[in-house]
């Protein structure tokens, strides 16, 4: 069993002062906390229910840097409730049953609650999320999970129903500034002893480059103030700040909110034609980690859904792209995809297939048993010979290897479900059609 992290949940350690300054700027008390004056607020559910000495369990979602971990941990140490941390990534079922088994014995015997605190709660399995059913909808253990995904696409209806959901968002310009300045001017965990000022350039890029995450801030912070107090400066510039950043930061988790928005990003892009913007997104997605496979399966469905047959090539070419990185691999894969994205972007667009399915789904699931007709079904035997198999015209001895006949289900009104788009070389595809131009 991988040891979990059990204490008090108190915050601020002996040795604290060695930690990263992101460590030690942690918040102690609900009121540090910035960005979440509705959930914090006097009146609110939360403050009401750690008033009556029960926190309820919760799963906290959204972006790091963002207070979720932090939160749990002042839950855990107002209400005196014991704290268990665990990763969901390493806890076994055996992990979770002890633990559980364990805050049962002390609330029976000291009545003193268990808040089980679990990281990436979204990468439990079904199994591990029914041991913790019972328990939690007795109250015989307080579970809070965070993720930087969303929960209702990950966790079971059965333990969502049991938790509130609780939604972070980035952190406003104006409260990322707050905390840079708290950093600067503590001079018991902070840099206060150092007496440095931010110029307001050094402000607003470390603004920009946290995108709302305030470990970021304070890492790069951290790393600009001591550059500028080893050089026996007083005040840190932007450029100290650009200087010691490894690479310009953007939130993202393959697993998260932002993946979802940026792959969307990326997909409306090139539906839109805008090759510049489709590349953008690319570089954002190759930069920050997101699988390759990922976005080349998503190349290929857009070029049969959103490039179709106004130019059925653009569909080989994604394919080829696809399989050339399964070849080749990374990093030279992402020529491939470069030039995919680039070509499919330029591509002329048809909807036509996705619509046309759509339609056909529509009337399949509207009218039931489409009955084939007998002239069309795949007879042998005595079965052949019994049915008038004549009827049956093969295209191929008929002028133009096309004949008048009846392929639709068997008593089922004809409607039309393929239009052709007027766009790229649809058209002229439709008008090769063989059979004459009324059946078009």
């Amino acid at each position: 069993m991988p040891k979990p992290e059990i204490g008090p949940g108190g915050l601020f350690q002996e040795g604290e002062e060695k930690r990263p300054l992101a460590s030690r700027m942690r918040p102690q008390r609900l009121s540090d906390l910035v960005g979440l004056g509705e959930l914090l607020a006097p009146e609110g559910w939360l403050m009401a229910a750690l008033a009556s000495g029960r926190v309820p369990s919760m799963v906290l979602y959204g972006p790091s840097g963002t207070g979720k971990t932090t939160l749990a941990r002042i839950l855990a140490a107002e209400s005196g409730s014991a704290w268990v941390g665990m990763n969901a990534v390493t806890a076994t079922v055996q992990d979770l049953r002890q633990v559980l088994a364990e805050s049962r014995q002390r609330l029976g015997v000291e009545g003193r609650s268990t808040i089980l605190f679990l990281d990436e709660i979204h990468r439990l399995n079904r199994a591990q999320q029914e041991v913790l059913l019972p328990d939690v909808e007795d109250g015989s253990v307080v579970l809070i999970g965070t993720t930087a995904g969303n929960p209702f696409f990950d966790l079971s209806r059965a333990l969502l129903s049991r938790l509130r959901t609780v939604a972070f968002a980035p952190l406003a310009d104006e409260e990322v500034s707050l905390i840079l300045h708290r950093a600067l001017t503590d001079p018991d965990r902070g840099l206060g002893a150092w007496q440095l000022e931010l110029d307001e350039g050094a402000r607003a890029t470390l603004v920009r480059y946290s995108g709302g995450d305030a470990r970021v801030a304070l890492n790069l912070l951290e790393a600009a103030a001591t550059r500028r107090h080893a050089a026996g400066g007083s005040v840190v510039a932007a450029s100290d700040v650009e200087d010691v950043r490894s690479g310009v930061y953007a939130p993202y988790d393959r697993t998260g909110d932002e993946h979802y928005h940026t792959i969307s990003a990326f997909i409306k892009s090139l539906r839109g034609s805008d090759p510049d913007a489709a590349m953008l997104w690319l570089a954002k997605m190759l930069a920050l980690g997101e699988e390759p496979r990922f976005i080349a399966r998503r190349l290929v469905i857009l070029a049969a859904e959103d490039i179709g047959l106004a130019d059925p090539d653009a569909l080989a070419y994604a394919v080829a792209a696809a399989q050339g990185l399964e070849l080749i691999g990374m990093p030279e894969g992402e020529l491939l995809l470069a030039a995919a994205t680039l070509r499919l972007a330029l591509a002329p667009k048809s909807n036509s297939a996705t619509q046309a399915l759509s339609r056909a789904h529509e009337l399949v699931e509207g009218e039931g048993r489409l009955t084939v007709p007998a002239h069309l079904r795949n007879l042998s035997g005595q079965a052949k010979r019994e049915a008038d198999a004549a009827d049956y015209r093969y295209p191929h001895s008929f002028p133009g290897h096309w004949v008048a006949q009846e392929y639709w289900a068997e008593g089922l009104p004809r409607r039309p479900i393929y239009t052709p788009a007027t766009t790229g070389g649809e058209p002229q595809l439709n008008q090769k059609r063989p059979g004459p131009p009324g059946s078009r």
